[in-house]
């Protein structure tokens, strides 16, 4: 299929197949996916959290306003954003660009000196809601790579973020959780399988200025 036809047969899946799961190879590109997605300045404030204990899975059903696919899926994919946010992650960032460039100091620190301006000047609350609004960046690219990989998927924003931080240990490792996204294979019953794609026509959602 090419990425159109992909595209065209993604859909959020109401019921997974429980007897199937990702194979060692999709999971992988999943992750390396997430990894290479796009963030302001390169900086990476996000975190995925990959689930895949039944257990677990089970006690975050409720919590999930009792959505099952949670508990269907190969593998429940969490995507979270750091707590706090300091210039820590600033210098860090640049350390990395002088390990893989080689870039010199005298090029760097105009703009590390800017980006650490920046996060001074801003507080845990902006922050926060600066690195949340690039998680949808990540969740968007991951369904596209799911669709190309022919991996169902049902993006969610419809849970208790509190309790999955509790229940996921979350805070230890200074993150919070901001998106859910199960991943898996479709069930053969799911009553949206064959149902067609309701989508405006691209005329009313494109607007070409030339």
């Amino acid at each position: 299929m090419n990425i159109i036809d992909n595209l065209k047969w993604r859909y959020a899946v109401k019921k997974f197949d429980s007897n199937k799961e990702l194979s060692a190879n999709q999971l992988t590109l999943l992750k390396e996916a997430f990894n290479l997605t796009a963030t302001s300045y390169g900086l990476q404030p996000l975190k995925l959290v990959v689930v895949k204990n039944k257990k677990i899975q089970e006690q975050l059903v409720p919590f999930s306003w009792n959505q099952p696919q949670v508990l269907q899926v190969s593998h429940l994919l969490v995507i979270c954003v750091q707590e706090k946010f300091t210039t820590e992650e600033v210098q860090n960032y640049f350390n990395l660009v002088q390990k893989i460039r080689n870039t010199p100091n005298e090029v760097l620190n105009p703009f590390k000196e800017f980006l650490t301006a920046e996060i001074e000047k801003k507080t845990q609350e902006e922050l926060f809601v600066w690195n949340t609004n690039q998680a949808y960046i990540a969740m968007g690219n991951l369904l596209t790579v799911c669709a190309n990989l022919e991996i169902d998927s049902c993006p969610m924003e419809g849970f208790n973020p509190e309790k999955y931080d509790e229940i996921l240990n979350l805070k230890a490792h200074n993150l919070k959780s901001v998106l859910v996204l199960p991943v898996g294979f479709r069930a053969k019953d799911d009553y949206m399988k064959d149902l067609a794609k309701v989508r405006k026509e691209v005329a009313e959602t494109v607007i070409e200025i030339s």
